[in-house]
């Protein structure tokens, strides 16, 4: 056996395998594992975070669902021909890619899908558990990177829901990086809380929301009182059709307005406007504008304007949260890892609104992770089952 044969790999199970995070995110593991990058916007890769026993990025092996069929490879070269991947790195990865693309299998349920639930649910695991088998993995921690959906209004799952439910019954960690229902429908609060398995979301905090949880604490730190606090996000790609539906953009929007109420302890006037436009690809512009009162009521204001890319910014903090999420599995650790609220716009669990405090909160557990069984305080979760025993 081989140096790299003897080193546990994990896998990384993407929902919305083929769209453009997720491809950011095989291909940037790749480049940063080859050594072509620097690990730029990986927490888990600066000093507080490392030597916690975290997976090694060339240890991560990725597949996953999807309903389109636009293979990774091709997807690749389209994000390097919009700027988002640097140029030559879809050919400096190919076999990365083309190997993350063998693991991918059809997502659901598909227009005219006569499948049960149960039916999808078990298919979806079965895909999972094969990964695991055929690679031979240690674990794998299922991420949805897949577009919002509309919040549910009936008793049926929806389909981040019965994703969700399939990383269960395979026995993987699960983190929801969308806004969408996942872990978080009533069904499957049993079910997750039986599991013994670990689970973080939801909804990535990659730009605005980011902005607005150091922002929102600052105002309160320093006693001024906002008034008004509104907002416009112009963006393309799938994300900005999808958000196109208003019903969509409402639970997008929930996420974003929860951290303005924790950080602020009141719910300021003002909306967050979410636009597509298509020729925005998968750069995105997002204005604030807040009205705040200051010192004998003086009126006064303050506007902000991000302009960043929503795959390069999404991608590293997917990789921390597998990492992260894998290594809690392997500890032993359940339920929802409220620790890790500093990625969210709106974190299960308890936990701290401000990003300072998150970042806090994010080090300690990183020290949990860090720490041998015998130091003790490290499995304060329920104790965990692996993936084998579950099945």
């Amino acid at each position: 056996m081989s140096a790299s044969d003897s080193v546990p790999r994990v896998g990384v199970w993407l929902i919305g395998a083929r769209g453009s995070v997720a491809t950011t995110v095989v291909a940037g593991c790749a480049a940063m594992a080859a050594g072509l990058h620097p690990p730029t916007g990986l927490i888990t890769e600066t000093p507080p975070l490392t030597g916690s026993g975290l997976p090694d990025l060339s240890a991560l092996v990725f597949g996953g669902h999807d309903t389109v069929d636009c293979p990774l490879p091709k997807r690749a070269e389209a994000l390097a021909a919009g700027g988002v991947l640097p140029h030559g790195l879809p050919a400096a990865v190919s076999a990365e890619l083309a190997a993350a693309e063998r693991e991918i299998r059809p997502g659901g349920p598909l227009p005219g899908d006569s499948r049960t639930e149960e039916d999808l649910i078990a298919a979806f695991a079965a895909d999972i558990r094969s990964f695991v088998r055929r690679g031979r993995l240690a674990r794998a921690v299922v991420v949805n990177v897949a577009s919002t959906e509309p919040a549910p209004t009936g008793d049926a799952l929806p389909p981040s829901s019965l994703y969700a439910a399939a990383a269960l019954r395979a026995g993987c960690a699960y983190v929801n990086f969308t806004p969408s229902t996942g872990m978080h429908h009533p069904a499957l609060t049993q079910a997750a809380k039986s599991s013994g398995l670990p689970h973080a979301g939801r909804d990535g905090k990659t730009g605005q929301t980011l902005l607005r949880s150091v922002l929102g604490p600052m105002f309160t730190q320093r006693a001024l009182t906002v008034r008004a606090w509104s907002g416009t996000n112009l963006l393309g790609g799938g994300d900005g059709a999808s958000l196109a539906d208003p019903a969509a953009a409402a639970a997008k929007n929930a996420g974003k307005e929860r951290v303005l109420a924790d950080t602020l302890a009141t719910t300021p006037e003002g909306e967050v406007h979410i636009d597509d436009v298509p020729a925005l690809g998968d750069w995105k512009t997002a204005w604030d504008h807040i009205a705040f009162d200051g010192f004998l009521g003086t009126r006064m204001i303050l506007q902000t304007t991000w302009q960043g890319c929503d795959s390069a910014l999404a991608a590293p903090l997917v990789l921390d949260l597998a990492r992260l999420t894998a290594r809690a599995h392997e500890r032993g650790l359940s339920g929802p890892l409220s620790e890790l609220g500093f990625y969210f716009k709106d974190p299960v669990g308890q936990g701290p609104a401000g990003l300072g405090e998150q970042y806090a909160a994010l080090v300690r557990f990183a020290e949990r992770l860090r720490a041998s069984p015998a130091d003790g305080g490290t499995r304060s979760h329920t104790e965990g089952r692996s993936g084998e025993e579950q099945r």
